[in-house]
């Protein structure tokens, strides 16, 4: 059995630094017959509807490791219904959900974090009277003692966070309060956190609404670095600049239906902004 690196020579393979077992026919372990990683997350005709209101209507993608998707739409399009049943908060009304291959059904939030979904929120849901490490390691904290007598372990916690920064080369210090952090700080300890529970995917939602534009900058390194790790990204956004700086494809949403999945280089801002306005119907 021989070792081989990704094929193609993709330069965001060699920044994981992602190496694979080959199967007997030389292809990396888990591709598909033309050589390509079989897809982390695969939705296939996804639909949910909450009685009469149909919010999502027979929706199909996948998803591979590395990969950055901008999921964009108007307000109402089923963007967020579509990514809370990624992330466990609502069940699908109709169709399937598979991850790495494997179908999988999921009730709640915690669920879909045990399979390595994480979402990071609007709002971030980040504690502000806490540190960076804190917050990190919220309701994971770690423990050490002997027998019955347990003390929070704070130098590990603290290390274990200055080196998840480190590695998403944030400025970002884990002994800093939140409430004194930037936006771009603040994204990186929310991203920080999903690190630590060794996330296969992460849904962003908004990550650089109402921040400045040397924090929005920031948010984009961030996320380029999830993706220099093999994690894939569904980004949520209604900046169309920030969508073509860093993603590969963009999907489209309107009135609950995908009206467009396009790689970033074959599509443009003005034909994105056509199909969400309806101008352009569907491609």
């Amino acid at each position: 059995m021989s070792v081989i690196a990704f094929p193609g020579g993709d330069r965001r393979s060699e920044i994981a630094g992602v190496w694979l077992i080959a199967n007997g026919d030389g292809k990396p372990a888990g591709s598909g017959e033309d050589g390509r990683l079989a897809a982390v997350l695969e939705l296939t005709n996804i639909s949910k509807h909450f009685g009469a209101i149909q919010a999502v209507n027979d929706v199909s993608f996948s998803l591979e490791a590395g990969q950055v998707v901008g999921l964009m739409g108007d307000n109402g399009a089923g963007k967020s219904t579509l990514v809370k049943m990624i992330a466990g908060n609502f069940r699908p009304s109709e169709g399937t959900m598979r991850l790495e291959g494997k179908e999988i059904v999921m009730h709640r939030p915690v669920e879909a974090r045990q399979h390595g979904i994480e979402i990071v929120h609007q709002d971030l849901a980040l504690c502000n009277n806490l540190t960076a490490a804190a917050n990190v390691f919220l309701g994971r904290e770690l423990r050490r003692g002997i027998g019955p007598l347990k003390v929070l372990d704070y130098k590990t916690m603290y290390r274990r966070a200055g080196e998840i920064f480190k590695e998403l080369k944030s400025e970002t210090r884990p002994r800093d309060l939140v409430k004194q952090m930037s936006g771009g700080q603040r994204q990186a300890v929310a991203i920080g956190r999903t690190m630590l529970s060794e996330a296969k995917i992460v849904l962003m939602d908004e990550p650089t609404a109402a921040i400045s534009v040397r924090q929005v900058a920031e948010v984009l390194n961030l996320i380029r670095e999830l993706r220099g790790r093999g994690i894939a990204v569904v980004l949520i956004s209604h900046r169309m600049p920030d969508v073509f700086t860093v993603a590969d494809r963009v999907i489209v949403m309107r009135r609950g239906r995908k009206v467009a999945d396009k790689s970033i280089a074959a599509s443009s801002p003005e034909e994105v902004t056509g199909l969400i306005t309806g101008a352009i119907e569907q491609v």
